[in-house]
């Protein structure tokens, strides 16, 4: 009757609703109507190799909306910069990218470690309402991590 995927599906959603997490709540919801609709072998593959993408890009009008709206200008870019928490945002920015950058490689190259870097993002998302960006960034930390590993073993 229930698949093993619906099960583990209505577990993350036994778990989202617990956690009262509702961006995981949408999401799970989401892929259970998916697949009990019986779309699921066209979709989630498609899904698959672009939603990391389609999430990068929502994520990114999100943070340029105040630029577009007026809220921020050139004025608050060079009044920034003369604060050294800006400079620090700013190399932050740039080894987060750097180091997602690592994370694609390692999704590329060992896909089975997605399954480890998923549960870490739902349990975070879940138990500490962490943000599901995790998946991408948590490739890049793990495969920064396994170099270091490599380096001294």
């Amino acid at each position: 009757m229930f698949s093993q995927p619906i099960l583990f599906l209505l577990l993350l959603m036994g778990i989202a609703l617990i956690a009262k997490n509702q961006s995981l709540m949408i999401a799970v919801g989401v892929l259970i109507v998916l697949k009990i609709a019986g779309v699921d072998s066209k979709v989630f593959s498609f899904i698959q190799g672009k939603g990391i993408n389609w999430g990068v890009t929502i994520i990114t009008i999100a943070v340029l909306a105040p630029i577009a709206s007026g809220a921020i200008g050139f004025k608050d870019l060079i009044e920034a910069l003369k604060s050294p928490y800006a400079w620090i945002a700013l190399l932050a920015g740039m080894a987060v990218a750097l180091i997602a950058k690592n994370g694609l490689i390692l999704l590329e190259d060992d896909p089975h470690i997605t399954t480890a870097l998923v549960l870490g993002t739902i349990l975070a998302v879940s138990l500490f309402n962490g943000v599901a960006v995790g998946p991408l960034i948590g490739a890049g930390i793990a495969y920064l991590a396994m170099k270091l590993f490599e380096m001294f073993t």
